[in-house]
Parts: structure tokens; C-alpha cells; sequence
């Protein structure tokens, strides 16, 4: 069997079983079985990813692709699929698609049905068998029998999962120790899970915590080595050149190193935030900066610093790194933040940052390490109302004014056990004409197939949804639907992994019905 063989392979055994003891050791089997170089590329895309990122390969040529006869036995490497797709995201200019769907096809008169099957959920984003990195992670130290903690404490500051693995698994014992955190190098930024008010919160955090206004600004993580200052999105894109007054900001601070994490917002003339696609606005334009600069100027609130001049922090108790914070940026650079027992002091402080504009608090255990890329229960977010970042899995065709648009948009959760995107229901209530217009050309582009009323498309976008409650419902499959579901807005500076999971869903349900939902997805 060949090396990419093994991949499909595992994928069937990954994607035929709900439990995750089997998906993990079905993972750990194949991995053995790879080079170094070939446990790289293996490991991204058993976890639906590529080493190119999003091709650009439209419907048309996936099905062109799809329609190609395939051979009778394995064939394909790794590594001549990895050449074959940096060849296709190449492909650029006029008849651009013609050629991708000739080059696709050309890749699968080389495949096996089951293997062409593969590559065309890998290549659409479809590949959702439950390897996602948590599970990939605990599959890479059982490969190779070394302590999971090591890997996602590597997987922090590695570029890519897949050198992880090809680190673990063919280097000595202790080569993960070389990833660590650097100054100019950014890491995923940790997530939160949901609480329905500060006294759950306190009682999940043991009692204690640090309470923080919520900022519903964009995400930045700004880092400084001595002139050399750079800002960086969730998404780790470096955006220095669209912030230029954070990173004036940041460099007269006195440190000569610094990796910040927090939020930027726009505020109006009397102070208080602007609603967060506004402040997104900044990060759209690349021309008249300086213009946009003057009209829309941006303020930076940091809430958590990861490295303090030769001292890396990210490992660190949360109460250290707000002290080293505290002594490196000026009170009115960071966000506001008491640390209380008390549930009544915060929901005092919880009311202000309702009074000052803002979404809520977030509650945060002060014990607690800084985990990159990971949603944990060691921050905790609270809202005035209920929202959930979802992702959009269909969208279906509009009447009347809205024909000819996409409108009516399919909801999923993310099932952090499997991997795939639990539908919870659908809304078209608060779009506006300017988002149906552009969704439906983001819809086209991710399209994957179609009936006659529906177009399903790559679950790539992320939508904020705002609800009333949750309620059980027999009619979608995550058990659960939203009422009174409407759009508050898109969140590009989101990417679907980062969106909320069923069992935050769950835990909504029971902290206002008093019931614990039955678990169907675990």
C-alpha cells in the first residue's frame, strides 16, 4: 500500500467510529508508517487541511474531477499530490479555471475511487472525519509514545502541526523543546468558553477570578523587539501597516521585548465603542491609511502579556503575567480589571462595562497557564445577551425583494469530539441588502452542491448569531434550536475551528432549564 494510501485508509476507519480512543489509534497506526517528510503532509491533511491553504478550486472543477475514472490500484505519494496542489494554487489570470480543472483532473486519472473520494473532500473543505487537532495531538504522542502535554505545549509555538509530528516522531526525545515562544512569531490566541452570569462563573473558576471588561473589538497581539513592532490578527495575519498608531502606541513603551495579547476598537467622539464591523473597517483597506486613520482612529486594550523583554510568560500563572502587564503598560493602554470573590462586586463591574458600551465581562482563573489555540474552561465569557459564533453550512435562495440572493442560512456548532458542524437551525432575520449581497458571492465561492432551493457550501464562515434562548428541538440534529434567531453580523477575523461548540449549546440549555441535555453527540 502506498504512503497515501495509508492516509485514506485511516481516514475510512477515523470516519466510521464515534469513539475517540479508536479515532486516536487508527491515527497513531497510520503515522507510524510515514517518513519524515511524508508524516508532515499526512498529519494536515487527515486533519482536512493542505499545506497550500485554500487552493481555488471551484465547483465546476471538482466535479470535473469527481467524474474522472479512477485507476485500479494505489499509485499516488504524498509528495507528488503536495507538488500537484502547489502547481494548482499557482494557477493564476485569464482561463485560470480551465487550467485547475485540467490539472485537478490529470491528479485524479491518478487515484483510486477511494482516494479520488478523499481528495475531493480535502481539496472542497469537506473532509470533516473527526481528526481534528485535539484528537491529532493525543494521536502524535501515542505514535510516538511521549507525553501529550509536550506536544500541545509545542503545538503552541510550532508553525504547523505536521512539523510537530515529523519532530516527535523522527527526531530525539526532547527536540520538541526548540519550539518555544519568540518575539515576532505569532501564536493562535486562546479562546473562552460561556457562562450565564459571574456567580456561575466564580463558582466554575473555583471561587476567585479576575473579571475583565469584554471588548467587542477585533483581536490583535501586538510584538515588539526593540524598533521592530508588529500586530497580528486571530488569524495571525500580520496587519502592522493598517494600525499604524498601535504600533506607535507600543513601540515608546519602555521594554525593549514585548508579545501583548488584546483587543482594538474604534471608539466615537464621546468615548465609547463602535460597533465592531466599523471597527473592521480598518483592517479592509490597504490605500489612505493615514485618511482612514484620521476618520477612524483605533484604541489598543491589552489584557494579557506572553513575554516580557528575555522572560516568556505564555506558561506562566494568569496572576504573573497581569503583574508583569501591569509594570510594562500603562493603565489606560489595558483593559479594565478587578479581582474579586465577591458576586456582587462583579456584577457591579459587570454592569459598568455594560454602562461604558461594551458586551460583558470575561472571567478569567487566575492559576491558569496562557493555552494558544485552545477554548478553555480557564476563561469564561458573559454577555447581556446570548450570542454564539456559528458557522454557516447552507444558505437558501431568497423571495420577493430577496430573490436571486442567498438568505436563509444553516447554523452548525461545532461537535469538538467528531469534528463536524451540528446543525441547530436556520435564520434570515437581520440581514441587511448589503449583507445579502455579499454573502451570496461568498456563498457561490465556497459552493460544494446544490438542489433546487439550497446551496451547501464549505463550512469557512463565521457568523455571530444573537438568540433569546435554547430549546430543545427533535427537527435538527443537534437536538437543540435557537429562538428568535437573527444575524448580529459576520466575524471574518474568525475561522470556523474557532467557532462555538455544541457543548457550549448544552451548557446554555441547562443553565437556564435547570436540565442537563442529553449528550447525542459525544
Amino acid at each position: 500500500m502506498s504512503p497515501f494510501h495509508f492516509i485514506v485508509d485511516a481516514s475510512k476507519r477515523v470516519s466510521s467510529t464515534p469513539r475517540r480512543t479508536e479515532k486516536i489509534r487508527a491515527i497513531a497506526e497510520c503515522l507510524r508508517q510515514l517518513t519524515a517528510a511524508e508524516v508532515e503532509i499526512g498529519v494536515l491533511y487527515l486533519a482536512g487541511e493542505t499545506r497550500q491553504g485554500k487552493i481555488g478550486v471551484g465547483y465546476a472543477a471538482l466535479r470535473a474531477g469527481a467524474n474522472t475514472p479512477p485507476v485500479n490500484s494505489p499509485q499516488l505519494r504524498l509528495a507528488q499530490i503536495d507538488a500537484a496542489f502547489e502547481q494548482l494554487a499557482n494557477v493564476k489570470g485569464a482561463g485560470s479555471a480551465a487550467e485547475r480543472s485540467r490539472q485537478l483532473q490529470d491528479l485524479f486519472r491518478l487515484a483510486t475511487c477511494d482516494e479520488q473520494e478523499f481528495l475531493l473532500k480535502l481539496v472542497s473543505g469537506e473532509l470533516r472525519q473527526g481528526a481534528l487537532a485535539g484528537i491529532m495531538m493525543d494521536a502524535i504522542a501515542v505514535a510516538a509514545d511521549i507525553p501529550v502535554a509536550d506536544i500541545r505545549r509545542a503545538a503552541m509555538y510550532a508553525p504547523q502541526l505536521g512539523v510537530v509530528a515529523r519532530t516527535a516522531l523522527h527526531e530525539e526525545r526532547g527536540a520538541l523543546l526548540k519550539y518555544q515562544l519568540a518575539t515576532l512569531s505569532p501564536i493562535a490566541p486562546m479562546l473562552a468558553e460561556t457562562a450565564g452570569d459571574v456567580g456561575d462563573a466564580l463558582d466554575q473558576l473555583g471561587g476567585s477570578a479576575a473579571f475583565e471588561w469584554k471588548v467587542d473589538g477585533a483581536r490583535i497581539q501586538v510584538h515588539k523587539r526593540d524598533d521592530d513592532v508588529r500586530a497580528y490578527t486571530r488569524n495571525l495575519n500580520d496587519v502592522s501597516q493598517a494600525v499604524p498608531e498601535v504600533l506607535e502606541l507600543v513601540k515608546a513603551l519602555p521594554a525593549r521585548e514585548l508579545v501583548l495579547d488584546g483587543e482594538v476598537i474604534a471608539l466615537d467622539a464621546a468615548g465609547k465603542p463602535l460597533p465592531f464591523q466599523i471597527t473592521m473597517r480598518r483592517f479592509g483597506r490597504k490605500l489612505d491609511v493615514d485618511t482612514l486613520r484620521r476618520e477612524l482612529p483605533l484604541h489598543p486594550l491589552f489584557f494579557d502579556c506572553l513575554k516580557l523583554n528575555e522572560t516568556a510568560l505564555a506558561d506562566r500563572a494568569a496572576s504573573e503575567r497581569f503583574d508583569a502587564m501591569a509594570g510594562a503598560v500603562p493603565e489606560r493602554l489595558r483593559v479594565p480589571r478587578i479581582v474579586t470573590s465577591d458576586p456582587d462586586d462583579a456584577h457591579v463591574f459587570y454592569t459598568q462595562a455594560l454602562e461604558a458600551g461594551h458586551e460583558g465581562v470575561m472571567a478569567k482563573s487566575l492559576a491558569a497557564p496562557y493555552e494558544a489555540g485552545k477554548r478553555g474552561a480557564s476563561w469564561l465569557k458573559i454577555k447581556r445577551t446570548h450570542t454564539l459564533d456559528l458557522v454557516v453550512l447552507a444558505a437558501e435562495w431568497g423571495h420577493g425583494r430577496r430573490h436571486g440572493k442567498l438568505s436563509n442560512l444553516h447554523l452548525g456548532a461545532r461537535d469538538p469530539a467528531g469534528g463536524e458542524f451540528v446543525m441547530l437551525g436556520k435564520t434570515f432575520k437581520g440581514l441587511t441588502d448589503a449583507m445579502l449581497e455579499w454573502q451570496t458571492a461568498e456563498f457561490l465561492q465556497r459552493e460544494v452542491r446544490r438542489d433546487q432551493s439550497t446551496v451547501f457550501v464549505r463550512p469557512e464562515l463565521v457568523v455571530e448569531i444573537a438568540f433569546n434562548d435554547v430549546q430543545l428541538s427533535s427537527q435538527y440534529p443537534g437536538g437543540f434550536a435557537l429562538r428568535f434567531a437573527r444575524v448580529k453580523g459576520f466575524r471574518p477575523d474568525k475561522r470556523a475551528e474557532e467557532a462555538d461548540t455544541i457543548d457550549t449549546v448544552r451548557a446554555l440549555f441547562a443553565a437556564q432549564s435547570g436540565v442537563e441535555a442529553h449528550k447525542k453527540y459525544s
